[in-house]
């Protein structure tokens, strides 16, 4: 038997860029703008709380400076957001499952189809009244899923799930 390792060259590598993502469901956004303005809610009460806990004439004096400082970070936070919004996409393709996100640090993330082990979609009570799903996609030796895809319309859920699945358990 004769050992044979050939060497592949990187150029002839198919580029994962050609690869024509899909933007997640736009209904999406709303989802993220609602969770988004109930933890500022929470933050800012917070903020306005600690001005009756905390007496020292220093925090007094300077509370409309924390108050405006928390409220430019919410608000900075929020644009951040709703432009990384922008930058989720997937694709399903015949042999791995492809999802990229991130604004500052943008990320893509490939989970081949053989190296599954089961898929989940799953649905909150504020997703469900926007029609969409979570698709959590699990591989082998990993405590939670390795991947996750929020805000996919839940018939389309559906279907990459009975995908997959057909194709983990060879039903093809």
């Amino acid at each position: 038997m004769t050992f044979t390792n050939p060497q592949i060259q990187v150029e002839d590598l198919p580029n994962i860029e050609d690869v024509a993502l899909k933007p997640i469901s736009k209904s999406y956004l709303k989802i993220i703008a609602l969770n988004s303005l109930a933890l500022y809610s929470l933050v800012l009460g917070g903020v306005f709380g600690l001005k009756y806990l905390i007496k020292e004439d220093g925090y007094q004096a300077n509370f409309w400076y924390v108050f405006l400082g928390v409220l430019i970070i919410c608000i900075i936070n929020f644009i951040i957001s709703i432009l990384a919004f922008k930058k989720r996409k997937y694709a399903v393709r015949g042999f791995d499952v492809i999802y990229a996100k991130g604004l500052i640090v943008h990320s893509v993330t490939t989970v081949p189809i053989s190296r599954i082990q089961h898929v989940e979609e799953s649905r909150s009570w504020l997703a469900r009244h926007f029609g969409l799903s979570t698709l959590k996609i699990y591989t082998a030796g990993e405590a939670g899923s390795d991947l996750s895809i929020k805000g996919l319309p839940h018939l389309e859920a559906k279907g990459i799930n009975d995908f997959i699945s057909s194709q983990v358990n060879g039903n093809n």
